[in-house]
C-alpha cells in the first residue's frame, strides 16, 4: 500500500526515534483507522496505528515512548500520531482481556489506558497495513462479530444519544459545538459508522459510512448525510443550509432516528436465530 508523503515522513520519524531510543522494543507497527480503510484526509484525519512490544509498560520503555512522541510533537503537530501499545497476546486475546496499556491520544503519550473496544481490533484484522513485523493477516488478532455489534449497540446509547441529548441545549458546550462543521461531520458519520456495522458486521470509513446512510436510511435524512459528506469530502459547493441552527436541528433528529433505527437491527438480529 502506498501511503501518503506526511504519513510516510511521520512513520520514518517514529520508527527512526523509538529504535534510537530503545532498540528492539518496536516488535510490530500497524496502521488502522482512516489510513487501512482508505479514507485518510491530512487536513482531518488521524494517523492510527497498533503497535506491538514484549513489554509495554516497563518504566523504562515508557520513558522512551513518551520522549519520542514528545518528538513527535515538536516535529509536526498535526496530523496526529495516534494508538496503542500491545502485546501479541493482548491481539489473540481481545480487549476485555487486556490490561491497561500506553496509548498516544492528541500525540501525548497516556501511560495507562484502559479504553480498549473491538473496534481496534476488527479493523487491525481485516485492514490492517503492516508496516514492522509479520502480516496483519498472519498474526492471531482477536475478532467476534456479536461482541463488536453489542457493543457498538452499547456505545450509540452511552457515548451518543448522551451527546446528541445534551446538545439539545443550544447555549450548552455541546449545543454550541454541533453548529461547526466538524461536528456535523464528526456526529452524523460517527453514527452511521456503529449503523453500518451492527447492520452488516463488518468496518467502513467515514465516508463508507455516509453511503451506507444514503442507501438504508429514509429520504428525508438524506439532506443532512450529503451536508456531512460535502464536508467530509471538502467540496467546495455551498451548504445545503441556510442556517447552522436548521443544520443543527436536523443533526439531533438524523442522530435520534439512526439510533434508533441501530437498535431496531441489533434487537431483530438477537431474535432471528442463526441459520444452519
Amino acid at each position: 500500500m502506498s501511503l501518503p508523503a506526511i504519513v510516510e515522513d511521520t512513520v520514518e520519524t517514529y520508527l527512526a526515534s523509538v529504535d534510537a531510543e530503545a532498540p528492539g522494543l518496536i516488535e510490530g507497527l500497524y496502521l488502522e483507522g482512516s489510513l487501512a480503510l482508505n479514507d485518510f484526509r491530512p487536513d482531518a484525519s488521524d494517523i492510527d496505528f497498533v503497535a506491538v512490544t514484549a513489554n509495554p509498560s516497563g518504566s523504562a520503555e515508557l520513558g522512551a515512548l513518551e520522549r519520542v512522541h514528545a518528538g513527535l510533537r515538536e516535529r509536526r503537530r498535526r496530523p496526529f500520531f495516534d494508538g496503542i501499545y500491545l502485546t501479541w497476546n493482548d491481539l489473540a486475546a481481545g480487549p476485555q482481556a487486556t490490561g491497561a496499556r500506553p496509548a498516544s491520544n492528541s500525540g501525548r503519550l497516556k501511560p495507562y489506558d484502559g479504553q480498549h473496544n473491538p473496534v481496534t481490533w476488527h479493523t487491525l484484522a481485516e485492514h490492517g497495513v503492516t508496516l514492522r513485523g509479520p502480516a496483519a493477516a498472519d498474526v492471531d488478532i482477536w475478532t467476534d462479530p456479536t461482541a463488536l455489534a453489542a457493543w457498538q449497540n452499547t456505545n450509540l446509547d452511552e457515548f451518543w444519544a448522551a451527546g446528541l441529548t445534551r446538545a439539545a441545549t443550544l447555549l450548552s458546550k455541546d449545543g454550541l459545538f454541533l453548529l461547526t462543521d466538524y461536528a456535523t461531520v464528526w456526529t452524523v458519520t460517527g453514527i452511521a459508522r456503529l449503523h453500518y456495522t451492527i447492520a452488516t458486521g463488518a468496518i467502513t470509513s467515514k465516508d463508507g459510512a455516509g453511503r451506507h446512510a444514503l442507501e438504508s436510511l429514509p429520504k428525508p435524512w438524506h439532506r443532512i448525510i450529503d451536508e456531512a459528506l460535502r464536508l467530509r469530502r471538502n467540496n467546495s459547493r455551498r451548504s445545503l443550509y441556510r442556517s447552522r441552527r436548521a443544520r443543527r436541528r436536523d443533526i439531533l433528529t438524523f442522530g435520534h432516528h439512526a439510533i434508533a433505527d441501530a437498535h431496531r437491527i441489533f434487537e431483530n438480529r438477537l431474535r432471528t436465530p442463526p441459520t444452519a
